[in-house]
């Protein structure tokens, strides 16, 4: 096994740890200025890709004894990048930012940082991971087959809502928003 592996899950598992933390309080925040959350019938399958591609991951790396290819550096360099426009797009949208889909109707879209130029950089930023850091410790089939259930889950589901859902908030009058008013 390599001698990383356990480093940067542990690393990621604690960030992971503290995004759901910083999540839960920008909810509070939110229902607190009048948001409702969307679409939170498919979080659990969100969870559930993440929680496959960790125990995938170590499986492959601990499970079948895969190594880091020899081009390692470009995998780790993407991860890297990837890491950075995670925290530029969290702090762009500031207490707006959440894992799951939170609106505050009236309020204007964030079109700051990050923002300014894609229209979901943080899913870059999912996608990229999940693709890139099997790569780098060579696990071949968790790169690709959670890489491409997480992509077709975003795209099919997860991104149509958040537009949806984005584009009534803003509008804000004859609003058809299915508020959970106890979501986290």
């Amino acid at each position: 096994m390599n001698f990383w592996f356990p480093i940067v899950m542990v690393g990621l598992l604690l960030q992971r740890g503290a995004e759901l933390l910083l999540a839960r309080k920008h909810a509070r925040w939110i229902r607190d200025q009048g948001g409702v959350e969307v679409g939170r019938e498919h979080y659990p399958l969100l969870v559930g890709i993440h929680f496959l591609f960790f125990i995938s991951l170590t499986w492959e790396v601990i499970g079948t004894g895969s190594h880091p290819p020899a081009w390692w550096p470009i995998p780790f360099t993407l991860f890297l990048l990837a890491q950075g426009l995670r925290i530029w797009s969290i702090h762009s949208l500031g207490p707006y930012w959440n894992t799951r889909i939170w609106v505050v109707p009236g309020h204007p879209r964030v079109v700051r940082g990050p923002y300014k130029y894609l229209s979901h950089p943080n899913y870059v930023v999912v996608v990229t991971e999940l693709l890139v850091l099997p790569l780098l410790f060579g696990a071949y089939v968790t790169a690709v087959t959670l890489s491409v259930l997480n992509l077709v889950v975003l795209l099919k589901v997860r991104i149509p809502l958040e537009e949806k859902a984005l584009a009534q908030a803003v509008g804000g009058e004859g609003m058809k928003i299915e508020a959970n008013p106890e979501g986290d």
